[in-house]
C-alpha cells in the first residue's frame, strides 16, 4: 500500500493538517492533537507513521473542500540552491565551468503560497518568472552532516515554484534577496511525500509547464550538486532543524531566457511536476486585483 501524502490545509475556516487520499482528505490534526502542525509531526519522526495510518481512516473532507497551505508552517529556514543543473549554468554564458560549491539564498515563508492559490504579481514590476524545483524537508537536525549520512536527515519531498521578480534580483550589487522575496510570488506543495530512500530521488524527472506548454525539464541524476552534497554543505555553516526546507535548483527554460523574455501574466497557469511527488499548480493575479 502506498502511504498517503500529507498536507497542511484550511477547511471550515480552520487551519489543519491531514492526508490526501483517493477517498478525500483525512483530518489528522483532529486525531493526533499532541502534534499541533506537521512541523511537530516531522520533529517527532512520525511523518511516515501518520501517512500509513491515515489509510485506515475515512475521509473528513472532499478534495474540493480544502485550501492548501505551504506544507510546513513557519519553517525556521527556507534555503534555496541556485544554478544546480548543467544547462542552467551554461545559460549565464560567462565561460565559467560548473561552480565548486552551491550558490545559496534565503526566502521567507511569506513569499510562498500553497497549491491552488494564485501567485501575485506586484505593481513594482511585470517581470514575474517561474522556476520549478524539487524540495527536500529536513526531518533530523544536525550540524556538519557527512555526505554519507545526509539522506537519513530527509523527512519528505515536495515541489516548489520559486517565483522570481527578475529585475529586482539585480536591484543591488551583490544579492538576489529582493527579487526572491516579494510576498506570495512563489508556491510550495501540494503536500509532503514521506522520504523512503535514495532510489526515490536518484533520477526524478522534473518538469514545468505554463498554460500547458512544456518550458522546463531535466532529471535529478544530472544535478551539479546532489541532495547529499547540498545537505552536507549547508549544515557546515548552519544547524539544520526538523522542518527546514531546502529548494534544490531549477532546470533551464525560465521565462527570462527567452528572446524576448516571456513573463508570467494574470490568468497564466503554471504546473510543476515530478515523478512520485505530484503536480503543483498555481495561477497568476495582479496584486491590485487579488
Amino acid at each position: 500500500m502506498t502511504p498517503s501524502r500529507l498536507a497542511t490545509f484550511t477547511a471550515g475556516g480552520k487551519a489543519r493538517y491531514g492526508a490526501v487520499t483517493g477517498k478525500g482528505v483525512v483530518d489528522l490534526s483532529a486525531r493526533y492533537s499532541q502534534w499541533p502542525t506537521l512541523r511537530e509531526v516531522i520533529e517527532a519522526g512520525a511523518l511516515r507513521r501518520l501517512a500509513e495510518e491515515a489509510e485506515g481512516f475515512a475521509a473528513d473532507f472532499p478534495l474540493d473542500a480544502v485550501a492548501y497551505d505551504i506544507p510546513v508552517p513557519s519553517p525556521e529556514k527556507i534555503i534555496c540552491v541556485g544554478v544546480n543543473y548543467p544547462d542552467r549554468n551554461e545559460e549565464y554564458k560567462d565561460g565559467q565551468a560548473a561552480p565548486t560549491n552551491p550558490s545559496l539564498f534565503i526566502r521567507f515563508p511569506r513569499s510562498f503560497v500553497g497549491h491552488g492559490a494564485p501567485l501575485v504579481r506586484p505593481p513594482e514590476s511585470p517581470q514575474l518568472d517561474y522556476e520549478g524545483e524539487i524540495v527536500i524537508v529536513i526531518g533530523k537536525g544536525g550540524r556538519r552532516i557527512a555526505e554519507t549520512d545526509a539522506l537519513s536527515h530527509i523527512a519528505a519531498l515536495s515541489l516548489c515554484n520559486e517565483g522570481t521578480i527578475r529585475d529586482w534580483v539585480r536591484h543591488a550589487k551583490f544579492n538576489v534577496t529582493q527579487g526572491k522575496n516579494f510576498d506570495r510570488t512563489g508556491s510550495i506543495g501540494p503536500w509532503l511525500v514521506p522520504f523512503t530512500g535514495e532510489a526515490q530521488v536518484a533520477d526524478i524527472t522534473l518538469s514545468t509547464r505554463v498554460n500547458g506548454e512544456l518550458r522546463q525539464q531535466d532529471r535529478t541524476s544530472r544535478m551539479i550538486f546532489s541532495f547529499r552534497k547540498i545537505i552536507n554543505y549547508i549544515s557546515t555553516f548552519t544547524t539544520l532543524v526538523p522542518g527546514d526546507i531546502i529548494v534544490t535548483g531549477t532546470p533551464t527554460g525560465a521565462g527570462a531566457r527567452f528572446d524576448p523574455p516571456v513573463w508570467l501574466k494574470p490568468g497564466d497557469v503554471i504546473e510543476v511536476e515530478a515523478d512520485g511527488i505530484g503536480v503543483l499548480r498555481n495561477s497568476v493575479v495582479d496584486e491590485a486585483a487579488s
